[in-house]
């Protein structure tokens, strides 16, 4: 038994979240061919299914939708839904309660945190600064609302972000986690700086909720977006959600003021009077089927905190790396992703030659990380049910497979 097989069998065995992997439904060694068993390293796109959800969901199609029918809306708390659920993932990204709303997708939520950015920041600036290296879709709604509401939009990158403000610039929209590198941006010091400007800072938390501290009340964060499928686990296109910082949702202007986001919602008024409060940032009748079943999934983090799981991913993709650099030849692959803990995500990116074919040979093998063009590799580490032992696995397949 080799030195790293070992090393990973003491840290699971010492690992205080290893009971949690059993909440979820994941492949056994029985699923694959017996030289690797299954290794799901892919939560940074899609994160495995919790145990409890089915159950719930067939609850909520058989007894809530099927006996009560329009009942539930307010029997089993449809009404409800999107503001507590929003409470309920408040917690995982360091807000109070009252300030996020679940509801609609990251596109539609960035464009009306973005809009509204715009709208508060008034009439003297003119300028949005966006992440240069942002998921493309950030980047398409933003080029869409600076021509909307008569900005100039100016892609900069995350470092370059001090140096471009300006007293001209009214909003920034930054990616928490750079989803294809895995590099973590300083979100502190860069909501601090666009503060300073007098600007308004929105994130977009996709690849960092539910995998490291995010603290956006304590960091005074104006507005932020996220999805809920990657590390919060709550099933394909399950909602995004909307944190509007308390301080300013009485003046949030939402560009979507549909009738879910009315003060009186079934008043039927020909006038738009905005709701207070979470509310505000709703826009139509909420996907309950999709809705629930994330609630459900939120459940595997009773117990947990976050502080936890950014110990143990910070484990596991040191440990990682290390399998790498041990099993995997020389020059074969290099590492994208910063080695310093501060500015590391919960992904490891390798670049390689034949990186797409290389990766359809590893889920071959029951090793499913996903590639992006044009030459990187990326495995993303869910604390919650990736283990040391999956971690030491995926990287020797990973060597033999690049050998």
């Amino acid at each position: 038994m080799s030195e790293l097989v070992m090393r990973a069998e003491k840290l699971d065995a010492a690992d205080e979240l290893r009971g949690k992997r059993d909440g979820f439904v994941l492949d056994t060694a029985s699923d694959h061919a017996a030289d690797a068993a299954g290794v799901y390293l892919d939560g940074n796109s899609l994160g495995a299914l919790p145990a409890v959800v089915p159950g719930r969901v067939e609850d909520v199609v058989r007894r809530q939708w099927g006996e009560l029918r329009i009942r539930s809306w307010e029997e089993s708390g449809w009404w409800t839904a999107p503001e507590r659920i929003g409470d309920r993932i408040a917690p995982l990204v360091g807000a109070a309660a009252g300030q996020i709303v679940v509801g609609d997708s990251t596109s539609v939520n960035v464009f009306k945190a973005l809009v509204g950015a715009v709208r508060m920041a008034g009439d003297g600036r003119d300028e949005l600064l966006v992440d240069a290296t942002t998921f493309p879709t950030d980047g398409y709604i933003a080029e869409s609302a600076a021509r909307m509401t008569g900005r100039t939009l100016r892609p900069v990158t995350p470092a370059e972000v001090p140096g471009a403000l300006s007293g001209r610039t009214a909003a920034v929209l930054l990616n928490h986690v750079d989803y294809r590198t895995g590099r973590l941006h300083d979100l502190p010091a860069l909501t601090a700086a666009v503060h300073e400007a007098g600007a308004l800072a929105v994130w977009d938390l996709c690849h960092s909720a539910g995998a490291l501290p995010v603290e956006l009340d304590e960091h005074g964060v104006d507005l932020a977006v996220g999805c809920t499928y990657k590390y919060l686990n709550g099933g394909p296109g399950s909602p995004a959600y909307l944190y509007v910082r308390r301080e300013l949702q009485d003046r949030f202007d939402s560009p979507l003021p549909g009738w879910n986001s009315h003060a009186e919602p079934f008043g039927m008024r020909g006038a738009y009077e905005p709701a207070s409060g979470a509310p505000r940032g709703r826009v139509g009748t909420p996907d309950i089927l999709s809705m629930l079943a994330l609630e459900a999934a939120l459940e595997v983090w009773d117990g947990v905190t976050v502080e936890a799981v950014r110990a143990k991913s910070l484990a596991l993709t040191d440990f990682f790396l290390q399998c790498v650099a041990e099993y995997v030849p020389e020059g074969r692959a290099e590492c994208l992703t910063p080695v310093a803990h501060a500015e590391r995500g919960s992904q490891i990116a390798l670049r390689c030659d034949d990186a797409g074919e290389v990766m359809k040979r590893l889920i071959e093998r029951g090793v499913v990380g996903d590639f992006r063009a044009p030459d990187v590799l990326r495995f993303g580490f869910t604390p919650l049910y990736v283990g040391f032992a999956d971690v030491e696995r995926a990287a020797r397949v990973l060597a033999e497979t690049l050998g």
